[in-house]
């Protein structure tokens, strides 16, 4: 068989691989996979892919922006809940498969779908009333963008938050260089590189919840919310609050990483990646040992990124870092890593990704600056 021959059968295979999985992503029953129903004086959304644990695809954020849309210029809701279904995960993330896939054969899916899920995050972020996100479950990725930049964010013994995202050759995005930074000391800096996960109570310790409500009891917070009468902020904040009182549950336990929060402000403040590694090493202790084990582990390239990109969002806008982020996801499209890491961590599940460069040496700050550079017209606007 020639070679031109060859090709062609190629080509025609990516063709239809992509008509497969634009044909999944476009047709997908968003209706089903998103349910949107008004309760009392409430705008409640569900995320309905259990199977998935409520993985967020393309339909299910064009579901979602126009409904919360609609809801904000709606007199007769006032407020929005949004929970996910099935008891495991509120949302474990992106349909970053699919994702992959479009950008490996330069399908606008790739653009497609990082463009609109920011364009979603800026609305909850900017929402101006009361946004309840009901964290009960796995929470990360494209469920963090869902949930931290709303006013309520409910965790409970159930949650399980994390920004892996450096493991797979991306950074954590859906404006995380907006809440990572803003987070105590290091922390932020910490999660996004290390990817570490944290857990229940944990999760409300950290910043990233508003309150902690005992996963039995959001049935009833629920209602009670639904039952509101043209509420302020504080009216719904109130009854958080007492549903937090009600809830003992771990409240003797101290944050998971409160013995190693001094540890963490001093060895993470360091001007690159490299500094914090020689930090780590340096110090020696066994959580420093595997931190550094734990780096050892990730893309590179993403790393740098992650760490510039927390710094930038530091002093940033929402709106500013998310269009940040937009020119880095594009970047990130058009390297290696983030195809490898999906490949290693999603796909084989080898978990041994080659990344290129290989570490953190071989990358030239130029090569990291390109990555945040403007894109022109293709801009995420907002």
């Amino acid at each position: 068989m020639s070679i031109t021959v060859l090709k062609s059968a190629f080509k025609l295979r990516s063709i239809c691989r992509l008509q497969r999985i634009r044909g999944h992503m476009m047709s997908s029953h968003a209706g089903s996979e998103v349910l949107s129903e008004k309760v009392g004086n409430a705008g409640v959304i569900t995320l309905n892919r259990p199977k998935a644990l409520n993985a967020l695809n393309l339909p299910m954020i064009r579901h979602i922006y126009p409904q919360l849309k609609k809801w904000d210029q709606d007199s007769e809701i006032d407020l929005v809940i949004i929970k996910g279904a099935g008891g495991k995960a509120f949302c474990a993330g992106g349909d970053i498969r699919a994702v992959t896939d479009a950008g490996k054969v330069g399908d606008p899916l790739a653009q497609d779908f990082f463009r609109e899920e920011y364009i979603l995050n800026n609305v909850i972020g900017t929402y101006t009333k009361p946004y309840v996100a009901l964290i009960d479950g796995i929470t990360m990725g494209g469920g963090v963008g869902l949930s931290v930049h709303g006013r309520f964010r409910v965790a409970t013994e159930k949650t399980l938050f994390a920004m892996p995202e450096t493991a797979i050759g991306l950074f954590p995005d859906v404006g995380g260089g907006y809440f990572l930074p803003r987070l105590q000391g290091r922390l932020g800096l910490f999660l996004a590189l290390t990817g570490f996960r944290l857990r229940g109570r944990d999760v409300l310790r950290a910043g990233v919840a508003t309150h902690f409500v005992e996963s039995e009891k959001i049935g009833a917070l629920e209602k009670d919310l639904v039952d509101l009468k043209s509420p302020s902020m504080s009216d719904v904040a109130k009854v958080l609050d007492s549903y937090q009182h009600q809830s003992a549950l771990d409240a003797d336990k101290p944050f998971a990483l409160e013995q190693h929060m001094e540890t963490i402000n001093r060895l993470f403040d360091a001007g690159s990646v490299e500094g914090i590694i020689k930090n780590l090493k340096k110090d020696g202790s066994p959580f420093a040992k595997k931190q550094v084990e734990t780096l050892a582990k990730m893309s590179p390239t993403s790393m740098k990124l992650t760490l510039k990109q927390l710094e930038h969002g530091a002093s940033m806008t929402l709106q500013e870092v998310l269009v940040m982020e937009y020119r880095l996801t594009q970047a990130c499209m058009k390297g290696q890593d983030f195809y490898e890491g999906v490949r290693a961590v999603l796909i084989d599940k080898d978990h041994s990704p080659k990344w290129k460069p290989g570490t953190l040496e071989e990358i030239s700050e130029q090569s990291v600056e390109d990555g945040f550079k403007s894109l022109g017209e293709h801009d995420l606007k907002l």
